[in-house]
């Protein structure tokens, strides 16, 4: 399950306003339940029938969903609910009966409400000490539910002292700050005071600073702002309880069957989902990375909606009254009446400000320059383009401190994108551009980056591989028949033929790994990261649910079931379900001992296996992977920041196994005070190696240039230094209160490149040392196929 009803927290909230959602029609979603699962007992890849089994699950993934601590619901509950819905859930949803659905969420809804009040009472009247030896399981998702009222009230205890715990280290934390930057601030001062004689010294005719007393007293002194008394922790953590209570209360019938479908859902495999209206439109904006709106990040800051950023270029950069941390508490449709927005969920007031091209949104705004004033801005809605998730390329030049001078190429990708309707948005196309102008800088090597990248089109993947090999297959599959297909690309020609290193790490998913696992099995490139990617090895497809529902029934909101359909397997036979694809080279990963990845998820399909394909290997010569081993373990053995990783993920693992927190604040201080000395320990001894190197180096580091779709033609290469925020994400950005972070950060690692991006630098190295291969360059000046 990946979803939860209950994410209040403002940072989690951000979001891009899309295209306005009409009023919602009176969609029969006992009718919309009763189509999803007959959809999915034929459409799934199971063809498993929805059962009593099947209706257990159901019921468990809602109860987890909703009280995924198992902190709300006694056992008592769950009996109870067990009892009446185990085996009965799949006939009342085949008969369209969504109310059993209603009746939990509302029983819930009411614990919550209990919760909230045992809470506001505790924090009033208990006084708690904080030097308890007791200790709090911090996962429960495994955990026993109480049994009774009595003992959730111990329990909540023990939720409550932890959280008023960590609102106390994190005063502590931000004080110490505070002062950390005061000394700081005082410091950069004091060395810019000048001479004082020299200060004293005025030019003849000019004003004493008596003079200046006079005329200030002269003026009526502004009157001093006032100081909002801060929250104490038990304000903040009271306050955190009755946002999350809002929340709950704020879901509809439409977002509860949305709950419910969903957990359906996840009894067939973790990837079959069903999507609401809204989550289709954000999955449709993520693979064409452009929507209809006004171009604006919001976010909710203290229940309000907050312009925390702006499209360049976009209607409301265009219209220009609209500025970042602008407050929007009302929001109308053409000359409609203002719908207040405040306490809103924050995809409510992206759903109005959603909007047809050429339509006119209204916004009643408080300046962020004058919080006290009320604006009215009107905007013009059109297309937005959302470029910070597009393909882009840096062009690295080794320092001669490394060895021979090198050029390298490097692509991040973090999806395959696709305009899945009009084509006018590829992966394929974007990379291919990118590729050229690296070749065309005649690259002796290039990094195809697939961290984080968690999948999306498949025909972008296969046509991806295309540009690294010749026609050939790339991926094949497999139906609940049993019935095996597969697919090539179809380029009778490499696009780039030269050295290739494709980075993943574990979140790298789905059509990441058929290239991956396809480049791999050609022997086309050599695979680095992690100690396996994701794990995805099934297919999706999007089934409109309003295709299989009467004719004359309302179906505007109805949404869309995406569905495993089937399996993937490699070209070599074996399928990249739960085992991933395993690198040639492992680097050091602290995400290797986090819970994420296929294993991890519930009712995962199966490994297998099916026969090979047919195929020819690019390179008949193993790759000399027993020399690069050893190479890349020298080094990883004598790099501090590698070895700093082993040692946080080692801490990771024992904490994580343990899952537990002592309820003491002594404790707790020790341990964030040996957590503190050990990483100014470690930036302690970074900056005395960048600074060693930095002396070494003079002005001979990293030569880096950015490329992006806008400058990739250009006739100047862009240097890193020179490329700016807004380039990047191509959206104006509020600044974070306590500055910016970015390149500043980059800049306390040695070559200002973080460890597994400057050890892949040392492995092409090497690959070329041992390869003795060198690209080719020629196709750079073909005609990119638009």
């Amino acid at each position: 399950m990946t979803r939860h009803p209950l994410s209040f927290v403002a940072a989690s909230l951000a979001t891009i306003t899309l295209a306005f959602t009409p009023a919602r029609a009176e969609t029969n979603f006992g009718q919309v339940a009763m189509h999803v699962a007959y959809m999915l007992q034929s459409q799934h890849y199971s063809h498993r029938d929805f059962d009593d089994e099947v209706s257990a699950k159901l019921l468990q993934n809602y109860l987890n969903l909703l009280d995924f601590r198992h902190v709300f619901f006694t056992q008592a509950d769950v009996d109870g609910f067990k009892s009446k819905y185990d085996t009965t859930l799949d006939d009342h949803v085949l008969m369209r009966n969504i109310s059993p659905a209603i009746e939990i969420y509302d029983i819930y809804k009411q614990r919550v409400k209990e919760r909230i009040d045992f809470t506001q009472k505790t924090l009033k009247d208990h006084k708690f000490t904080f030097d308890s030896t007791r200790t709090i399981e911090l996962k429960r998702d495994a955990a026993p539910y109480p049994k009774d009222k009595a003992e959730q009230d111990k329990i909540w205890l023990d939720i409550l002292e932890d959280n008023l715990l960590q609102e106390k280290l994190a005063d502590e934390a931000k004080a110490e700050d505070a002062k950390k930057k005061a000394e700081e601030k005082a410091k950069k001062e004091a060395e810019k005071k000048p001479d004082t004689a020299a200060a004293d010294k005025k030019p003849e005719g000019e004003k004493k600073p008596e003079a200046d007393k006079a005329v200030a007293a002269a003026k009526p002194a502004a009157a001093p702002a006032k100081e909002e008394k801060p929250f104490t922790a038990e304000e903040r953590v009271m306050k955190d309880y009755e946002r999350l209570l809002e929340s709950i209360e704020e879901n509809d019938q439409e977002d509860v069957v949305d709950f419910f479908l969903s957990s359906l859902s996840a009894a067939y495999d973790p990837h079959t989902e069903y999507m609401s209206v809204n989550e289709t439109d954000n999955f449709n904006i993520q693979m064409k990375h452009k929507l209809v709106g006004i171009g604006a990040l919001l976010g909710l800051v203290d229940d309000v909606a907050q312009i925390q950023g702006i499209v360049v270029g976009g209607p409301a950069d265009k219209q220009g009254e609209l500025k970042l941390n602008d407050k929007i508490t009302g929001v109308a449709q053409g000359d409609a009446e203002f719908v207040e927005t405040k306490y809103m969920k924050l995809q409510k007031i992206v759903d109005m400000i959603r909007g047809k091209d050429g339509s006119t949104v209204r916004l009643r705004v408080n300046p962020a320059d004058d919080p006290s004033a009320t604006k009215i801005i009107t905007i013009v809605r059109g297309e937005v383009e959302l470029k910070e998730k597009l393909a882009n390329a840096e062009l690295l030049l080794t320092p001669s401190e490394m060895g021979p001078p090198m050029k390298i190429g490097w692509i991040n990708l973090s999806s395959f994108y696709a305009d899945m309707e009009e084509g006018t948005v590829s992966t394929t196309d974007d990379v291919q551009r990118l590729l050229a102008r690296l070749m065309k800088e005649k690259i002796d090597g290039l990094v195809l980056d697939l961290r984080g990248n968690g999948g999306g089109s498949l025909e972008e993947a296969i046509r991806l591989t295309g540009l690294f090999v010749p026609s050939g297959p790339v991926v094949q599959a497999k139906d609940w028949r049993g019935s095996i297909s597969w697919r090539e690309c179809e380029t009778p020609k490499a696009f780039y033929d030269g050295p290739m290193i494709v980075l993943t790490d574990k979140t790298s998913a789905s059509a990441s790994e058929i290239l991956a696992a396809a480049l791999q099995d050609y022997r086309r490139a050599l695979i680095v990261g992690d100690k396996s990617t994701f794990g995805k090895g099934t297919v999706q497809t999007i089934l409109p649910v309003d295709r299989f529902m009467p004719f004359f029934s309302d179906k505007s909101r109805a949404g869309n079931l995406k569905v495993t359909i089937q399996k993937f397997y490699r070209i070599a036979g074996g399928s990249t379900q739960l085992k991933g694809v395993e690198p040639d080279l492992v680097l050091p990963s602290i995400r290797d001992v986090l819970d994420i990845g296929e294993g991890s998820a519930d009712n995962p399909l199966p490994y297998d296996t099916i026969p090979a394909r047919k195929y020819s290997l690019i390179t008949e010569k193993p790759y000399p992977l027993e020399e690069l081993r050893n190479r890349l373990t020298g080094r990883l053995n004598s790099n501090p920041e590698f070895q700093y990783i082993l040692d946080e993920s080692k801490r990771l693992k024992e904490r994580i196994d343990r899952n537990t927190a002592v309820l003491s604040l002594a404790e707790r201080e020790k341990e964030t005070a040996e957590t503190k000395a050990r990483r100014e320990k470690q930036e302690a001894e970074r900056a005395t190696r960048v600074k060693t190197l930095n002396e070494k180096l003079k002005q001979d580091g990293f030569k880096t240039y950015h490329l992006t779709l806008d400058n990739v033609d250009a006739a100047e290469l862009v240097p890193e230094s020179a490329f700016t925020r807004e380039q990047s994400t191509g959206m104006k950005m509020a600044a974070k209160a306590d500055g910016e972070e970015g390149a500043s950060e980059l800049s306390k690692f040695p070559y200002g490149l973080e460890p597994t991006k400057l050890e892949t630098v040392n492995i092409m190295r090497d690959f070329l040392e041992l390869t003795s291969k060198r690209p080719t360059t020629a196709k750079a000046e073909e005609k990119i196929a638009k």
